[in-house]
């Protein structure tokens, strides 16, 4: 499969992040490592961070001219905030798929919650995975199933085959499944609806943030 180089920019964050995320879940929990494993989530800002600034001028859908009006962003605000409400009460047992690969509690032995890792983790949920998955997702993968020359795809135009076929694939990579599927298909859908990714980006974020709030002041760290 010859995949372009537009296609490889949208795909490396992704395979960093998720080669980072099981570095982690092989990781020890202890200290036989020398340190503490769960600072290897830090990592992702670093690389993949580093992978979407410099590559940045080459994703035009995230260019300035394709932010969306008031009216698309509140509208993906709204999404953002259903899907969270959905996603945390969709996790009966036959609603679960497998375990995490990585679990993240950020409690130190006396039960305290270490800010600087809940920071850390907060901030990669929030503002670094809603890009580098949304450019892989929808960007990359929903498009590409539509035509391989995916660049030129219209998102607007994307069929139904293309939606579900990332979509099921996007639930394949969380353990909630239906959940994951609610979120996928919201995010694809606004996506296709407006024809802007910063829809889908800005409905994720929102999701992700109020998610690792709500883990934060619940201590319901299954859902992290």
């Amino acid at each position: 499969m010859n995949l372009s180089r537009a296609a490889w920019l949208r795909l490396l964050p992704f395979v960093a992040f998720m080669a980072l995320l099981a570095l982690r879940g092989m990781a020890p929990s202890d200290d036989r490592w020398g340190f503490d494993t769960r600072w290897l989530y830090a990592a992702n800002l670093v690389l993949v961070g580093a992978m979407l600034v410099a590559w940045w001028r080459h994703y035009g859908e995230l260019a300035r001219q394709n932010l969306p009006t008031l009216r698309e962003a509140l509208l993906s605000v709204a999404v953002g905030l259903a899907v969270f409400v959905l996603w945390i009460h969709l996790d009966a047992p036959w609603m679960q798929i497998g375990e995490p690969i990585a679990s993240f509690v950020p409690v130190g032995p006396q039960g305290e919650l270490l800010w600087p890792l809940i920071v850390v983790r907060w901030l990669g949920a929030a503002l670094l995975v809603p890009v580098m998955e949304e450019l892989f997702w929808r960007s990359f993968l929903m498009r590409w199933v539509q035509s391989p020359q995916f660049e030129v795809v219209d998102p607007r135009r994307v069929g139904v085959r293309a939606v579900v076929v990332s979509t099921f694939i996007f639930m394949l990579a969380h353990p909630l499944w239906l959940a994951a599927i609610v979120a996928g298909l919201a995010y694809a859908l606004l996506y296709r609806a407006t024809g802007r990714l910063w829809t889908a980006v800005i409905a994720h974020a929102v999701t992700n943030g109020a998610l690792g709030i709500w883990v934060v002041a619940s201590r319901q760290w299954q859902f992290w």
